[in-house]
């Protein structure tokens, strides 16, 4: 009973459902593999140089208050990113490499509270540090090691794994072989993660 939950840092509507997506799972006796990966390559392929939200300015409008609803509706703390979408490429490194380690679900969200509740540059390394749950001692050498070319080359490789599974958004859910996409599909995966059909 596994849900591969893929992210996008930018992603707006992938906030909400990070920050819902382990209470959620812990309530179904369902467990989640956290896979970061990035749409400007899968976007460009499709000859979108930016977020379709900001090519289509009626898609943006609404999404942004959408957005408001949806983290009023949840209890989050929301404001409008005065820049996106923003660069979170370095923190998708480190989530990638250290998909597996305790502390990785509360960086991922912590990154996902510094861009859309501080409105903080989640593309600065200074910003990424201090979402970084572990020791002090720890943080440059986890982001060193985020900036290598090892750590590019998986980031990548698990971004064209989002591809092959036919992955075109943030964010999808796989259960299996059973794709979900976006966040108001996010209980329907967790629930058929929960029947046992994984």
């Amino acid at each position: 009973m596994t849900v591969s939950f893929w992210f996008e840092f930018a992603s707006t509507y992938s906030y909400p459902s990070a920050m819902r997506i382990g209470s959620l799972a812990a309530s179904h006796g369902v467990s989640i593999q956290w896979r970061p990966f990035l749409l400007g390559p899968i976007f460009r392929k499709h000859g979108w140089e930016d977020s379709p939200f900001n090519l289509y300015s009626a898609k943006g409008r609404y999404m942004w208050r959408d957005l408001e609803r949806i983290c009023a509706r949840y209890g989050l703390a929301f404001r409008k990113p005065s820049q996106f979408p923003r660069n979170g490429l370095l923190a998708s490194r480190i989530a990638c490499e250290h998909a597996d380690q305790d502390w990785c679900p509360a960086f991922v969200k912590a990154v996902y509270r510094a861009n859309f509740e501080h409105d903080e540059d989640i593309g600065d390394p200074a910003v990424v540090a201090q979402c970084l749950p572990v020791p002090r001692a720890d943080v440059d050498q986890v982001i060193a090691q985020a900036t290598s070319g090892a750590a590019k080359l998986r980031l990548r490789e698990q971004t064209e794994e989002a591809e092959s599974a036919g992955i075109f958004g943030a964010p999808s859910m796989l259960v299996g072989d059973e794709l979900f996409w976006g966040d108001d599909r996010l209980e329907q995966a967790i629930e058929f993660a929960a029947g046992g059909r994984d």
